[in-house]
């Protein structure tokens, strides 16, 4: 799998397994940990749920400036893991006596996910500087690693909830996963490619621009804008799994031994780590032979698919799940996150591809942290939707997600011409 990328990839695929596996563990048992531990209405727990997607997401941009500018993209990485493992400890301790510490957890977990994500990226990104024609590939490769990671957190949460039943375990869970993500990152630091820009006798940040240079960078920044604001509306639908989906599996299936609530969102990570080295394989003989479609293609593919996971769920709640009384098959949420699954394949790491080609190099980091801004507006609207779950039949819910998803690929392929244009 990893032939023919830098060793450096291997660092960074370890170091994200780990983090995602602490930050998956939490997104498993969120809900249902504000559900059993305080008792709060759908809409709270609706309210909050958007809110901490959008600060995940949102500090990413805080974090590109500080590896831009300030700390340099390795440390800032450093910064985030270190405040992760304090949230996690801080969310370990919480309890209905002790609020504070939950909220205090959240924040600090936002915070330092946040600025973790942006630079770690930009990172993946500057081992492919000498050999960029296999940039996708590799943040292909990372975005396994990313799933793995979330793949094994529901399954852990799910045990240690079924032994101990204990929510607050599964958080200190995730405050070890992080060190020893950490502990991976510090022991091959000597392989990660050094991506701060230093100053030189052109100026701050090389040569001096001319008038044509600072124009196709604004150019650049436009086409980058115009995905960000597109692709808002792909994570308002995607990020229906932590909240939709895992209510719908809470209230509508078939309870299980084996299948808690929490263990559903095992599939979406599960089916990314067995089907992104078949997507691999397969851009790697079409870009053997010069057929590849571009990153923004890929997107556009992405978007389109994404369409059919609501669907199913529409389908699932005509049958019998707008009852929400725990006789649906499985199979329903199984079939939706295969969807779903077939989609972020194409969308997640193709966008960060895609910004670290097209993003001048100056601010490389900060563009990478408003592609998780848009993100961050995504899960915060996902938020805002979910207020209304209960309020809707759950087929026309679901309906609302697939238009989201039809309206945004229809827009990645009216801008498809300006897209391409700097990642042709």
């Amino acid at each position: 799998m990893f032939k023919n990328h830098p060793v450096g990839l291997r660092v960074l695929f370890f170091t994200e397994m780990w983090e995602r596996f602490g930050f998956y563990i939490l997104m498993a048992i969120f809900v249902l940990y504000m559900d059993h531990e305080f008792g709060w209405p759908d809409e709270r727990k609706a309210d909050l749920y958007g809110f901490f997607l959008f600060a995940v997401y949102a500090f990413p941009i805080l974090g590109g400036w500080l590896g831009d500018r300030v700390l340099g993209h390795q440390n800032t990485v450093r910064l985030g893991a270190s405040l992760m493992v304090a949230g996690y400890i801080a969310l370990a301790a919480s309890s209905a006596d002790r609020v504070w510490a939950f909220y205090a957890g959240l924040l600090l977990v936002s915070v330092g996910t946040g600025i973790f994500k942006s630079n770690m990226s930009v990172t993946v990104g500057g081992l492919y500087d000498s050999n960029p024609a296999l940039k996708d590939a590799g943040f292909n490769i990372y975005y396994m690693g990313v799933n793995l990671g979330a793949a094994i957190a529901p399954i852990a949460a799910t045990i240690l909830h079924t032994v101990f039943d204990s929510y607050r375990l599964s958080f200190a869970a995730a405050a070890v996963g992080m060190a020893v993500g950490m502990v991976t990152l510090q022991m091959g630091r000597s392989r990660l490619p050094d991506t701060r820009i230093r100053p030189s006798p052109d100026g701050p940040a090389g040569p001096v621009q001319t008038p044509s240079d600072r124009r196709e960078d604004r150019q650049r920044v436009v086409s980058l804008a115009l995905l960000f604001v597109i692709v808002i509306f792909f994570w308002v639908a995607f990020y229906q799994n932590g909240f939709a989906l895992t209510l719908f599996a809470q209230r509508a299936t078939v309870p299980s031994s084996i299948l808690k609530p929490e263990t559903y969102q095992f599939f979406n990570p599960f089916f990314i780590f067995t089907l992104t080295p078949i997507a691999v394989a397969l851009f790697g003989r079409w870009r053997a032979r010069g057929k590849e479609p571009t990153s923004a293609v890929k997107i556009f593919f992405g978007m389109m698919i994404a369409g059919f996971y609501p669907l199913v769920m529409v389908f699932a709640s005509l049958a019998g799940g707008d009852a929400d009384r725990n006789t649906m098959s499985p199979l329903w949420l199984v079939g939706a996150y295969f969807a779903v699954t077939l989609a972020e394949i194409l969308v997640s790491p193709m966008g960060q591809s895609y910004v670290t080609k097209v993003a001048p190099a100056r601010i490389k980091g900060l563009m990478i942290g408003f592609w998780f801004g848009a993100t961050a507006l995504g899960g915060w609207g996902a938020g805002l939707l979910g207020r209304f779950y209960d309020d809707v039949p759950h087929h026309l819910y679901y309906l609302i997600v697939t238009a989201l998803l039809f309206v945004s690929g229809l827009l990645i392929l009216l801008a498809l011409r300006r897209l391409n244009r700097f990642a042709p």
